[in-house]
This record gives structure tokens, sequence and C-alpha cells, in this order.
């Protein structure tokens, strides 16, 4: 079963709402859908959205990587699986959106091969999964009615984007938890990279002054800057998640030693995809943290191997944030996985579980 061919198609699908963060404003998913064609005929199907804010890929660049690595492993056994993967990541430097497409393309066909669902070949087991749902940054009224609107579908964990200034994102936070203080709802904090330091201690601070416990706190500082991380844990008893300061194996193992983080998020389109993620999980567990498997705002090729990479690292991803097929009005793209509202049950068909 050798690589034939490498093609790709673009899927572009609006959102029921505006998506926002202190970073962009998104109201429609863009994304690039990467096809290979093996010599018997097997497809295999993988998917990446290009996030300039946070990758610096863009649609032109991404596809000119994908181009690249074709020349790369065209034409290779898919038997010499762990060499193909290898060669992808070797082919060129960064690119981890591009890289993740093609891998998760990969892997459908290697499990479409070995005749199981993806996320049996990884070695799991568990088929259903509650994910949160993010509340996308917007006036306080908007959502604090967001908030209760997802909670009414039976979401029992919201994300909550922040990123403005301090005192209305403390405003926010206590006004929406006044909103839901009767109910057994997780509130998560992201303020993707937003703050600085101090006011990242000035808002934890206050907001536990007030008993209100925060799951925790999403990579509240600028990426780069793993000194402001322990500046704020070594400040307040709320946990902090780091997501953007990690993209591979090294930078966890940096924030691992460092102990500047409690969570490690996950992200396939940071980590270069499926393989580097499976090692992120398991140098995590070896620290006796706990993983976090997030998303950018893709499809459900992209999500499907998410889900899979939750079931094959259970005993560590303990967070599921996979919200991103809920946001969308409707999609196109065919799959046995079903998802309805927080709830995620993995289906049975054979590689990733999708139909173009």
């Amino acid at each position: 079963m050798k690589i034939k061919n490498i093609t790709t198609t673009t899927f572009k699908a609006p959102l029921k709402t505006p998506f926002v963060t202190s970073l962009r404003r998104v109201e429609y998913l863009e994304d690039i859908i990467v096809i290979i064609e093996c010599d018997d005929g097997t497809i295999g199907y993988g998917e990446g959205v290009p996030t300039p804010a946070i990758t610096g890929e863009t649609f032109e660049s991404m596809q000119s990587a994908i181009n690249y690595i074709q020349k790369s492993i065209t034409g290779i056994d898919i038997e010499s699986f762990d060499s193909i993967i290898h060669k992808v990541h070797n082919a060129i430097a960064k690119n981890t959106t591009a890289k993740s497409a093609v891998e998760i393309a990969l892997y459908d066909i290697k499990a479409k091969s070995l005749k199981k669902p993806l996320y049996q070949m990884l070695g799991g087991t568990q088929r259903e999964f509650f994910t949160d749902l993010t509340i996308s940054l917007n006036d306080i009224d908007t959502m604090v009615q967001d908030s209760l609107n997802a909670v009414s579908l039976g979401y029992k964990s919201l994300k909550i984007k922040l990123g403005s200034d301090i005192q209305t994102d403390i405003q926010r936070v206590l006004e929406i938890h006044d909103a839901l203080q009767n109910q057994d709802i997780s509130l998560r904090l992201d303020a993707n990279q937003a703050w600085s330091a101090k006011d990242s201690v000035k808002l934890l601070q206050h907001i536990e002054h007030q008993n209100i416990k925060i799951e925790f706190i999403e990579q509240p500082t600028l990426a780069y800057d793993l000194d402001a991380l322990s500046y704020i844990k070594q400040r307040v008893q709320t946990p902090l998640l780091a997501d953007e300061s990690i993209f591979d194996i090294y930078d966890a193992k940096r924030v691992l030693q460092m102990d500047c983080a409690d969570i490690i998020n996950i992200k396939l389109a940071k980590s270069g995809g499926i393989s580097n993620a499976l090692k992120i999980a398991d140098m995590t567990k070896e620290y006796g943290k706990k993983c976090m498997i997030g998303c950018m705002l893709e499809g459900i090729v992209s999500i499907n191997a998410g889900v899979a990479l939750a079931s094959a690292k259970a005993d560590v991803i303990e967070f599921i944030d996979l919200d991103a097929p809920t946001l969308l009005k409707s999609y196109d793209i065919k799959t046995d996985t079903i998802y309805h509202n927080a709830s995620i049950t993995l289906g049975d068909s054979y590689g990733v579980g999708v139909k173009l």
C-alpha cells in the first residue's frame, strides 16, 4: 500500500455566532482538507485550519508546506509508517498545522489498513466524552446570556474568554458566576496571553477572595514568558494551564521542569500532529501532571482525531475542549462520531471516521 498522490481541498462553514477572543474574531470556519490516496485505492483524510495569530500559518503557507512534504513521502509503503512520520517532520521546519493535517491523513490510512477505528489503533477504549463550550469575548450581558444558554443545553463546563481591561474582566467573571451559582457548573478562564503577570495575580486573587472556584486559568500571559507563569503560580491558588507556551515536546519539557503550570494543553495543530501529541501526553504523565485536549476552530476530521487521542490517553487527558463542531451552523462532512451539544460519542468506522 504505497502513497500515490496527495491533494487538498478547502472546507468552509458558517458559525452560529462569531467566535471572539482577545486575539481574533472569526465568523466562518475555513480550513484545508488533505487527501492522501494509496495505490490500492485507500484514501486518508486530514485537516488543518490556518491560525496566523498562533501558529503563524496562512492558507498559502500551509498549501506550500503540504506540497513540499508530499515530495518526501510519495511512493513510500504505508508499512514504513514510522519512517513516513519522521519524513513529514524533517521535510520542513515549523508549519505545525500543515504537518498535523498530513499526519491525520496518514493515521487514517494506517488505521484503515488495520481495519480499526483510529482510537482503537492508538490503544484507546473510551468512546464517550463531554466537552466544555467556549463563551466568546463580548459585552457582559451577552456573555451572561450565552452562558445561561449553554447550561440550558446541558453543558457542565464553560470556558470564558477574557482579555480586555482587568476590571471589566473581573466583572465578567463575577456576573457569570452569580448567574450560574445555583447550578453545578465548572468555569474555566482563558485570556489568550492578554494580561501582564501582575494583572493576572490581581484578577485571580480578587476572584479567590470572593470564594469563587475557577477550574483553571489558561495562558494569561505571553507565550514565551515562562517566568510570568511562575510568578503567577507562586501567588494564586487557581491552577494554571499552559497553551500557546507549548508547541512541541521540548516546550512541554521546559514548562514541566520549571513547574510553572499545572495543566498542559495539547492541540494537534500546535504539536504537528498525533505523533508528537502522544509524546507530550506521555511526558506530562511522567511529571504527574494532567492534560487538556484542545482545538483551534477546526472541522470534524481534525476534531475526530483529537477525540481519538483523548481516548488513547484517557489516563492523563482529564479536560476536553473540543467544541468546534457544535459552533458550526452545519457541516457537510459525514461522520459516525456523534456530536450533540456537550456529548461526543466515537463511532465504529475504520480510521478517523469521516467521508467527504
